[in-house]
């Protein structure tokens, strides 16, 4: 018999895309927005923390279009105006009017672009490691969006992401670069952050003067050793957002919500605070 994959979730028909959705617990919802690494899915980003989150919310975990086990359009474009889109529809096929959000990397910027295009349908916001400003490409963030696929160059990228290099093992690379081989991925993937890739920081980035304005209480969650996105990012972030808090974790790269994830659990729902108050059941 085979096992299922913990990275399938159930398929939710959200606009024109059938979407692979995480979708747990209940409560107040909570949207969960990936990263952007080569073979990135819902739950290789968030299998640290979907059930610890799911115990006072429902949380929501789409495979964003373009990545892990969602469709992929014939002739998309991949661009920012495609993924809030389907963050809405999802929104909209969940039977969700408003969650707290929280965008990792590349899913902060979306995250900051949902916020600013429609701020009634977000709470509260947590950033982490988040992209969504302007900043000068790193090597890192060159290396991981310029990915082509071999386990030398999976093994070199979960390098980049991890402080605690004990937890890259041969395995996990081979995991991860198995993913990232999958039919029609490595070919979406690569269409998304072509050189030059300044442009794709560019393109994700809101302005600073719709990021002064958004009203929502915003936790900035960064890695002291974060090797793709700089730690001035969230540093802006947090000057410029006017009701954000700043959590800056040592000894942490990039990858915070499972370098230290028991600890972003708690810090995370204590910052969402109850998600049981006023508890209606949701469509489903």
């Amino acid at each position: 018999m085979t096992t299922p994959s913990p990275e399938l979730g159930r398929t939710l028909q959200a606009g024109s895309i059938r979407t692979n959705l995480h979708d747990r617990g209940q409560g107040s919802p909570v949207l969960l927005i990936h990263g952007s690494g080569p073979g990135v899915s819902a739950w290789a980003n968030w299998r640290r923390n979907l059930d610890a989150l799911a115990t006072e919310h429902r949380v929501l975990a789409p495979d964003m279009v373009g990545f892990g086990f969602t469709e992929r359009p014939d002739g998309a474009v991949y661009d920012k105006a495609l993924w809030l889109q389907h963050l809405v529809d999802v929104m909209d096929a969940a039977g969700v009017e408003r969650a707290d959000v929280i965008g990792n990397s590349f899913g902060g910027a979306m995250a900051l672009a949902l916020a600013v295009a429609h701020p009634e349908r977000v709470r509260k916001l947590v950033l982490m490691g988040s992209v969504g400003l302007t900043f000068p490409l790193t090597e890192g963030l060159d290396k991981v969006w310029g990915y082509e696929p071999s386990i030398a160059a999976m093994r070199e990228l979960l390098d980049l992401f991890a402080f605690d290099r004990s937890i890259v093992t041969d395995e996990l690379a081979e995991l991860r670069y198995n993913a990232s081989i999958q039919p029609g991925f490595q070919e979406s993937y690569g269409a998304m952050f072509p050189a030059p890739r300044q442009e794709g920081i560019q393109r994700l980035a809101s302005s600073e003067d719709d990021v002064k304005a958004l009203p929502h209480e915003t936790l900035v969650v960064h890695g002291r050793e974060d090797r793709v996105i700089p730690l001035e990012v969230s540093e802006r972030l947090f000057a410029l957002i006017p009701r954000a808090e700043l959590h800056v974790f040592k000894r942490c790269g990039h990858w915070t919500q499972i370098e230290h994830a028991e600890r972003f659990n708690q810090l995370v729902l204590g910052f969402l605070g109850s998600g049981r108050e006023g508890l209606h059941p949701q469509p489903r």
